[in-house]
C-alpha cells in the first residue's frame, strides 16, 4: 500500500512539473502568475539590500542620518543607504517597483546596473524609467513579451491624451508604443525585405483610419501596398508623375492653411476655433527611394521638385497639421541631393532588421548612437521587431502585432465615412475598389425522377 502511495505521489509530482513546463513554453503569462511572480517577489524582498550593495547602488549616509544612528539607535555600524522602495506592483507580465533615490545617485546609475539586477532577481528584463526628480521605476518583465505580442487592453491616460495618438506596437517592457503626431510630427521607418515594415504600416493605418484625419498615400510601386486602402484615402499617387502633382497640391494646401493662421493671428492650427480648424493630414510615403531614383537625365528636374517639396513639408507643415510618414529599405545620402536634409527633419525613427550596419547608422546614428548595435542584432526569424527612437535620445525595442492586409482593408471600409474631401486633393482621389462579392453556395442538383 505504501508503494502504491509513493507511485501516486511521484506521478502527481511529475504531472505537475509537466503542466508547469508546458505552461512556461506555451502560456508564459500563466506560468508567471502561478510560479514566476511569487518566486521573484521573494527574491526581490529578501535580497534587495544585498543586491543594491553588490551592484554599487548604495551611498554613504548623510551626517544627520549617521548622527541619529549613533546617538538615537545606539548603533556604531552605519551602513550605506540603498534606494528606498516606495511601492511594488505585480501584473500578468512582470512587476514594477518605485524607488526613491538617495542623495548621490541618479537614474543613469540604476540604468547601468539593469543587467546585473535582471540576473540577481531572475527576471527576463529590467528597465528604468524616471518618474519625477528623485524617483525611478523599475519595470521588470517575467518573460519575453515580444515573443507573442499582445497589446494591453487599457492604455494609460497620459499615453492617449491627444487627438492624434495611435497605439502601434508593444515595447519590450510591456507598455504600448504609440505614435503621437503632436509630439513627433514626422517619422522615418526603414528595414530590409521581410523585416516587418509592412506590418508596422498596417497597424499604423488601421489606427489612423479610426481617427478624424485625412490620409494621403504615395506608393510608386503602382499602388500595390496602398490601393486597397482607397476607401479611407483622400488622395493616392501610384507613379512618380502623380506623386509630383500630389506633392505640389500638398504644398499649396499648406500655404493656404498658413494664410488662415496668419489671418487669425495664431501660431498653429490648434489655436484656431474648432469650426475653422482644418482636418489633419498624414502623408504615407511607401518606398521613398522611388521618389529619388531616376532612369534618365530628363527625370532629374522632376526628382528635384519632389524632394524640395517634401523638405518644405517636413520643415513647416507641422504647424498646419500635415505630417509625414516616410518608409523605405534604405535612406541615406547615396539616394541623391536632399536626402540628408529630409532625413534631418524626420525626428521619429523606427528601424527594423537591416542588411548592413550603415543603414542602421543612417537612421539612428544622429539621435541614439547606442541603439545602432541593437538594430543590427535583430534576428531574421522575428519579423516585426524594431528599434524605435526619437530626438530625445531615448530608444526601445518594439514589435508590432500580426495583421493581414485583408484586416486593414476591412477597417478602411468600415471607417470610410470619416474620409474628408479636400478640394486641393480632389484630382488625386482614388477610385474605390469593388467590394468582394459574397460567396454564393452551390445548389445541389436535384435527382432526376422518371
Amino acid at each position: 500500500m505504501s508503494d502504491l502511495s509513493t507511485v501516486i505521489e511521484v506521478a502527481g509530482a511529475l504531472s505537475a512539473a509537466g503542466v508547469l513546463g508546458y505552461a512556461k513554453a506555451r502560456s508564459p503569462r500563466v506560468f508567471w502568475s502561478l510560479v514566476g511572480a511569487p518566486v521573484a517577489r521573494v527574491r526581490f524582498t529578501v535580497t534587495y539590500r544585498a543586491t543594491m550593495d553588490v551592484c554599487g547602488l548604495t551611498v554613504q549616509p548623510s551626517r544627520l542620518r549617521a548622527f541619529m544612528v549613533r546617538n538615537v539607535a545606539r548603533r556604531q555600524d552605519v551602513q550605506p543607504v540603498p534606494p528606498q522602495v516606495r511601492r511594488v506592483r505585480y501584473s500578468s507580465i512582470g512587476m514594477r517597483a518605485t524607488l526613491r533615490l538617495p542623495a548621490g545617485l541618479e537614474p543613469a546609475d540604476v540604468a547601468a546596473a539593469c543587467e546585473r539586477l535582471r540576473h540577481a532577481w531572475g527576471v527576463h528584463s529590467v528597465h528604468v524609467v524616471e518618474v519625477k526628480p528623485g524617483f525611478v521605476e523599475l519595470r521588470m518583465t517575467g518573460y519575453d513579451v515580444l515573443r507573442r505580442v499582445k497589446m494591453p487592453r487599457r492604455l494609460p491616460r497620459k499615453l492617449t491624451a491627444g487627438p492624434l495618438v495611435v497605439p502601434v506596437a508593444l515595447r519590450e517592457d510591456g507598455t504600448a508604443f504609440v505614435r503621437d503626431y503632436q509630439k513627433i510630427p514626422h517619422a522615418l521607418t526603414v528595414g530590409a525585405n521581410q523585416s516587418g515594415k509592412s506590418m508596422y504600416q498596417r497597424n499604423l493605418i488601421s489606427g489612423l483610419a479610426k481617427l478624424p484625419v485625412g490620409l494621403v498615400g504615395i506608393d510608386c510601386k503602382r499602388g500595390v501596398e496602398q490601393r486597397g486602402y482607397a476607401p479611407r484615402l483622400s488622395a493616392l499617387a501610384t507613379t512618380p508623375d502623380e506623386a509630383d502633382g500630389l506633392l505640389e497640391a500638398l504644398v499649396g494646401e499648406m500655404e493656404d492653411r498658413f494664410d488662415l493662421l496668419s489671418s487669425h493671428g495664431v501660431p498653429d492650427m490648434w489655436g484656431l476655433p474648432a469650426k475653422l480648424r482644418p482636418v489633419p493630414l498624414v502623408v504615407l510615403v511607401d518606398e521613398v527611394a522611388e521618389l529619388f531614383l531616376v532612369a534618365a537625365k530628363k527625370d532629374e528636374e522632376r526628382r528635384d521638385r519632389m524632394v524640395m517639396r517634401m523638405i518644405r513639408l517636413a520643415q513647416m507643415a507641422r504647424a498646419v497639421g500635415i505630417f509625414l510618414e516616410v518608409c523605405g529599405q534604405r535612406f541615406g545620402s547615396d539616394l541623391g541631393k536632399g536626402a540628408t536634409a529630409l532625413r534631418a527633419q524626420l525626428t521619429g525613427r523606427v528601424v527594423h532588421r537591416v542588411n548592413d550596419k550603415q543603414t542602421a547608422e543612417m537612421a539612428l546614428g544622429d539621435i541614439a548612437p547606442e541603439a545602432v548595435f541593437a538594430a543590427t542584432t535583430i534576428p531574421p526569424d522575428r519579423p516585426g521587431v524594431a528599434v524605435a527612437g526619437d530626438s530625445s535620445g531615448g530608444w526601445s525595442r518594439i514589435r508590432t502585432p500580426a495583421m493581414t492586409p485583408a484586416e486593414v482593408v476591412a477597417v478602411c471600409r468600415e471607417f470610410a465615412h470619416l474620409t474628408p474631401h479636400l478640394a486641393a486633393l480632389a484630382p488625386f482621389r482614388p477610385v474605390m475598389p469593388a467590394a468582394p462579392a459574397p460567396a454564393v453556395p452551390l445548389l445541389k442538383p436535384r435527382p432526376v425522377t422518371e
